[in-house]
């Protein structure tokens, strides 16, 4: 269970919902639903950034930004207001949370399932106060869990009422969020004194330890990493980061963990040994990070187990137990089974369990752990995965030769594990730690933080008489993981300039803490706009596809580059995309793009339009009108500021895909020259969507011999 730190340090208002949000959707129902299984005995890791945030709602009245607004009476709303309503308030889970609720999916097809922000003022028009204050009730309704709209009588009612609903409901609405976040920690506490529960930590601001202890050990996992350019090493803040959690613990449930997840499962030998330390008994990741720990592969081309006994048992390292995560079952919970029948699901994962259990020694008991985020994946599951936790639960009640134990309970009672003579460096993403480093966005904001950093400790050491306690305090904050998440090309989401923001703004807090002047750079955005996004796969071969608008055969595009545009539109709260697939290559003469729709292209607005645009070596623009009753595309140049049409495209064509031939000399790209393009769906002289959603698709203007080049 884990939450970034989202409260503004400048402000105090919190920028994100989502701590109260998944605090009333996911944190309390997980524990709940045990109580009526208690054979089923789970280990849950609770981040203290997530717990501090939990108590400063409840102990300090908090608020954020979309808090205030749902209280905000409707008639006093100004038109901001209501714009960030309209563009924000259907940030939940179309199908599993919207749907449900007739009347909040009626609003969401009355401003528009394509956002786009111009299009805002023309659909305020349309919704009247009532319409606000039902979307106000809504958006704060599907994010409670199903189980305690059912069980409270008030939420029951605001569920059976649909709609119509007063201003006295939000307010009402809001207690019942609040008693809700009150009941988090003391179930928690509850259950852990029973026994049924462990509990464990993670670093206080979720940070990646091992980046903190030096920006240098990400070249164990990436010898080619590109580093930032200024080194980051500072143990003695690993060591801060692991402490403070456990105080922090301690003061809440009144003893200290035995357990620790590091941020993100990232470790190394001496992050470990610092937890070793500090009195941690055991640390979970992933099953990579085994494989090159004892370099071996533990699975073969198939995905199976090669020797399975090797993975569900623990190991040692200085001391500590090392558990490593199932990383295939993980990510079937986490991924796949939401969209199974959760009866099917569940028996599924019983039927994965026992052929595990078949396929090892009878020797000795053996340990398997199932890792995953405790709240992100059950938006996407039916009920808010309900169902599928309890038949889940039912079966593992059932089952003799399955039981279910904390992390602890297991090594007391069997073993702590035989030694790993070495541990690897990497996380539970990749084995290593690429999401966090080696991006331009990364590098730089690792390089921010290091200056900010040095300037504090420099103020301090001059300074020894002032109480630099909040300065600190943003800088760990600063250390967290969270921020990185969203730097780079892996992960994108509509709130990615709040991320962004709140990163840089916890370092101007430094600087105001010494009543220095904010460097400007600061105030400038980390977020690129113009970085080169990856395919999915790579160019490989020239390609010579017929323009025809059907996939003639499957090896046309077979050696071009392909792009899941799913990856690259957004994160799990961004609407789905019209587009499903986008394809590109060339031979020596022409740039070739396919464009595989996410629904029929007879089903497009009416007056949609690609536009492929070209940002070097020269700026152009190919606008291909695929609604029109004659297919055309036309190619424009900008000279002086002006866009000029320069001739018609004829190799272009659009049936069951969209493809298009553009010859390299019409867009002045010479042998060797690198073209930067993307694509835009465009509506009414609108934006609606871009591929990719930031950033460019970056190539190489191929010379004759490029495919010769391939082979070697």
């Amino acid at each position: 269970m884990h939450q970034p730190f989202y409260r503004d340090p400048i402000t105090g208002l919190y920028r994100l919902p989502w701590v109260r949000l998944h605090s009333t959707k996911d944190y309390l129902d997980m524990v709940e639903i045990l109580r009526d299984f208690p054979r089923i005995k789970q280990t849950f890791n609770l981040a203290p950034s997530l717990l501090e945030q939990i108590m400063d709602y409840t102990e300090n009245n908090a608020k954020d930004r979309y808090l205030e607004l749902t209280l905000k009476k409707v008639s006093e709303l100004n038109m901001e207001e209501k714009l960030f309503i309209l563009e924000n308030f259907f940030l939940a889970n179309w199908d599993n949370m919207i749907k449900p609720f007739s009347r909040y999916y009626e609003l969401l097809i009355k401003r528009g399932t394509r956002l786009i922000k111009s299009e805002l003022m023309r659909a305020i028009k349309y919704f009247s106060g009532g319409d606000f204050l039902d979307l106000q009730v809504l958006f704060n309704l599907c994010w409670i869990d199903p189980i305690f709209r059912e069980k409270d009588p008030f939420l029951k009612m605001l569920v059976e009422k649909g709609k119509g609903y007063a201003e006295e409901d939000k307010r009402i609405l809001v207690e019942k969020q609040l008693e809700i976040l009150k009941r988090i920690i003391p179930a928690y506490k509850e259950l852990s004194e029973k026994g049924q529960v462990e509990l464990s930590v993670s670093p206080f601001y979720h940070p990646i330890l091992p980046l903190l202890w030096d920006t240098n050990s990400a070249r164990i996992a990436m010898p080619n990493v590109k580093l930032p350019q200024k080194r980051f090493s500072h143990p003695g803040d690993v060591e801060k980061q692991i402490r403070m959690s456990l105080d922090y613990f301690e003061k809440l449930f009144g003893y200290r963990p035995s357990g620790m997840w590091p941020s993100e499962g990232a470790v190394s030998e001496d992050v470990v040994r610092v937890a070793a330390r500090e009195g941690i008994k055991w640390i979970g990741t992933d099953e990579d990070i085994l494989s090159n720990s004892i370099g071996k592969k533990l699975r073969d081309p198939t995905g199976n187990l090669i020797e399975p006994a090797q993975l569900y048992k623990p190991y040692t390292f200085n001391n500590v137990s090392m558990i490593f995560r199932d990383h295939q079952i993980s990510d079937f919970i986490g991924f796949i089974y939401s969209k199974w029948d959760p009866k099917k699901a569940a028996e599924d994962l019983i039927s994965r369990l026992l052929q595990i259990r078949n396929s090892i020694p009878e020797d000795n008991p053996y340990l398997i752990s199932i890792i995953l985020d405790g709240e992100n994946a059950w938006e996407y599951y039916k009920n808010d995965g309900y169902d599928f936790l309890v038949y889940l639960y039912e079966r593992l009640s059932r089952e003799e030769r399955l039981s279910t134990v904390t992390v602890s309970e297991y090594l007391s009672t069997h073993d702590i594990g035989e030694p790993l003579s070495r541990l690897h460096a990497g996380s539970w993403v990749n084995a290593n730690y690429s999401v966090w480093i080696g991006h331009e966005e990364d590098n730089l904001a690792w390089d921010y933080l290091t200056d900010t950093r040095n300037d504090l400790e420099i103020f301090e050491r001059l300074n020894p008489e002032r109480n630099l306690s909040e300065a600190w305090k943003a800088i760990y904050i600063a250390e967290g993981s969270d921020w990185n998440w969203w730097y780079g090309d892996e992960h994108t989401t509509e709130t990615q300039e709040d991320f962004d923001e709140l990163f840089r703004l916890n370092l101007m807090k430094v600087y105001k803490e010494m009543g220095k002047e904010i460097p400007p750079h600061l105030f400038v955005p980390v977020l690129r706009k113009d970085k080169s996004i990856s395919p999915t796969l790579t160019v490989r071969g020239f390609i010579n596809p017929k323009i025809d608008g059907i996939i003639t055969s499957y090896y046309e595009w077979y050696q071009g580059a392909y792009m899941d545009v799913k990856k690259y539109g957004g994160s799990m709260h961004r609407a789905e995309s019209i587009l499903s697939n986008l394809y590109y290559g060339f031979n020596k003469d022409t740039l070739f793009l396919r464009v595989d729709p996410g629904i029929p292209f007879s089903e497009f607005p009416e007056d949609t339009k690609f536009s492929i645009n070209t940002v070097k070596p020269a700026q152009f623009k190919i606008i291909a009108a695929i609604k029109a009753p004659f297919l055309k595309a036309e190619l424009f140049e900008k000279t002086d500021g002006e866009w000029e049409k320069i001739k018609d495209i004829t190799d272009v064509a659009v049936q069951d895909i969209f493809e298009i031939g553009i010859p390299f000399n019409d867009l002045k790209a010479r042998e060797n020259d690198e073209m930067s393009l993307f694509l835009s769906i465009i509506k009414n002289g609108e934006e609606m969507e871009r591929c990719p959603w930031r950033g460019y698709i970056t190539l190489t203007v191929p010379t004759p011999d490029f495919e010769a080049m391939m082979w070697y």
